[in-house]
């Protein structure tokens, strides 16, 4: 639960490759595990690493990297997603603090976290619609918000089509009061300290992709070798061949992109365009996978018998969670425009 965070935090103190292997193996066998393993490390605790002072590091992440508590990390709204920058909970100064109300959806760990990263509209957004996302962006600031706070509940928990054993709920904020000190952060700075929270978390959903992948090529590996027709095992069969060979192929080139990401965000470089290429790759190409999977076991594919089925449903989720493949296109296009 603190795979890539410094000992002195109660982390492991790993690299961004280790923390890439470990999502890989759990996801090899059951993906809604690594989401949370992922969602906990990457977003919620990576947030308050990245961008807490030392009093906020020692008092939330030492927990959170401990295993202690788990965390939750509150963006998306029920209005808006890929445009992150449209969120309507806001947080107004009061006192000796701020007060929160909204609303946010989809959060991982929304009904059991213990500690919530949430953003929130601090500042007044301008009316000229030339500049309305340059001022929407810099008027978003993050707070750290402890379970039990009251105004703080969980809502309706998503009956989802896969990764189930992952919570994910609404999180309702009712004049939900938080201490100046849980500012987390410079105010007016959570858009930008968010996208970068995010470039990161990518690799680990990227390598929760190549896990997922993994685990269902090997699936219908062992059920090729297993299952005969006409008198044989079908993986003897070159129809049954070229999809394993493809998705061997497919799997490989997806996990060097991967750790070619981790390789450079451990080397303290920007990882913006890599992080995206190797998330939307290895999103796109597990989603193949378990297609393949699937129809490698034919009707025993399509039952919750085989595990097939459970790859086939939790591997949607990486091609949507933590930006789109759509949005993954769009940072890497402007990427390469920009250079």
């Amino acid at each position: 639960m603190g795979i890539q965070f410094p000992e002195q935090y109660g982390g492991a103190g790993m690299s961004a490759i280790d923390y890439c292997i470990c999502i890989e193996e759990l996801a090899r066998v059951d993906p809604a595990v690594a989401l949370s393993v992922a969602a906990h490390n990457g977003l919620c605790a990576a947030h308050i690493y990245l961008f807490g002072n030392d009093e906020q590091r020692r008092q939330y992440l030492v927990p959170l990297a401990r295993g202690e508590k788990i965390g939750a990390w509150g963006l998306t709204e029920p209005t808006s997603g890929s445009d992150a920058a449209a969120m309507r909970t806001t947080a107004v100064k009061s006192g000796d603090g701020w007060v929160l109300n909204g609303s946010k959806t989809f959060t991982t760990h929304g009904s059991v976290g213990d500690l919530f990263v949430i953003m929130a509209v601090t500042a007044g957004r301008p009316a000229s619609p030339s500049s309305a996302r340059a001022g929407r962006s810099k008027s978003v600031s993050a707070f750290i918000v402890e379970k039990g706070t009251p105004g703080l509940s969980a809502g309706r928990k998503e009956d989802k089509l896969g990764m189930r054993a992952s919570d994910t709920s609404e999180v309702l904020l009712d004049n939900c009061h938080v201490p100046c000190d849980q500012l987390l952060g410079k105010e007016g700075h959570a858009f930008k300290d968010t996208m970068q929270v995010l470039d990161a978390g990518r690799i680990g959903i990227a390598a929760l992709a190549v896990g997922l992948a993994q685990g269902a090529y090997e699936t219908a590996v062992r059920y090729a070798r297993q299952r005969e027709a006409f008198g044989r095992p079908i993986g003897q069969f070159q129809a049954i061949q070229w999809k394993l060979a493809d998705n061997a192929t497919r799997i490989e080139a997806a996990r060097l992109l991967t750790y070619r990401a981790a390789y450079l965000k451990d080397r303290s470089e920007r990882t913006t365009l890599e992080s995206a290429m190797a998330k939307l790759y290895a999103s796109e190409i597990a989603v193949k996978a378990a297609d393949d999977c699937v129809q490698i076991h034919g009707g025993y594919g399509f039952v919750k018998d085989y595990p097939a089925e459970k790859f086939f449903r939790d591997v949607k989720l990486t091609t949507i969670g933590e930006g789109t493949s759509e949005i993954q296109r769009l940072v890497i296009a402007r990427q390469l425009l920009a250079r």
